[in-house]
């Protein structure tokens, strides 16, 4: 977890993977072949899972993509509720380190608290992995009628939100945020953010990125006490011919 106000390092969840960027090197993981191997299988169970939903997916089909035995697969992970949460948590390292490097290019608490909010509706495309929105589906849904899936679920949500207080302990402490409840505050955005992601995982046609970002701040901005404006939206292509 974060050191008191130090928001600019997004820790690994507990147990979770280290991500090794894939650069075609063949190069393992820290612990050696084994850890190597693991971590394939993850990356390819984070891709399956997002093309076919959890239900849909089969130990077969993950370890097909990954090039091994669907026995390895089983070996590594024993159960497909537990690939479920063992994936969903390298993307979540995944996408912490990529908030990270976003964080770390900006100076002050508000301006981090919106790149971190930015970042939940950045799409997948752009962050090299997949759609961390629909794997947080599949994880709620397994969750509400698997005991160990939701303990799971518990661990990732209290690990955001310690991040959003963080940034908010750290904006009060600079005099940029007026003084709110942290903890209620932290738990107000985050549930936010995750109906705003359920909307644009769905598909919803009322809502898209940038306006999702911008209902976040506007609450933030609101709640915190710091001014902020929505960038202006890019000029539309020129018509053909002109």
């Amino acid at each position: 977890m974060f050191p008191p106000r130090d928001v600019h390092a997004f820790p690994p969840s507990d147990g979770g993977a280290e991500f090794v960027a894939d650069d075609g090197s063949g190069a393992e993981g820290p612990g050696g072949q084994g850890d190597g191997r693991r971590e394939e299988m993850l990356r390819a169970a984070l891709v399956v899972i997002a093309e076919r939903g959890f239900a849909d997916t089969r130990i077969a089909d993950v370890a097909e993509r990954a090039g091994t035995s669907p026995a390895l697969v089983i070996y590594y992970f024993q159960t497909k509720d537990n690939l479920l949460t063992e994936a969903v948590r390298l993307a979540e390292d995944l996408w912490y380190d990529y908030g990270y490097r976003r964080m770390s290019a900006v100076v002050g608490a508000a301006a981090r608290l919106e790149e971190m909010i930015s970042t939940n509706f950045t799409p997948p495309e752009e962050v090299g992995f997949p759609d961390l929105g629909a794997l947080w589906v599949d994880l709620w849904a397994r969750s509400l009628r698997h005991v160990e899936v939701a303990r799971v679920r518990e661990e990732f949500d209290a690990r955001w939100r310690h991040v959003l207080s963080d940034v908010v302990d750290e904006g009060q402490s600079a005099g940029e945020f007026a003084t709110v409840d942290t903890r209620e505050f932290a738990s107000a955005l985050s549930a936010l953010l995750d109906g705003l992601s359920v909307q644009l995982v769905l598909g919803d046609p009322s809502l898209d990125p940038p306006s999702a970002v911008r209902i976040a701040m506007d609450f933030a901005a609101a709640r915190l006490g710091f001014s902020w404006s929505a960038p202006p939206a890019p000029s539309p292509p020129p018509a053909p011919g002109t």
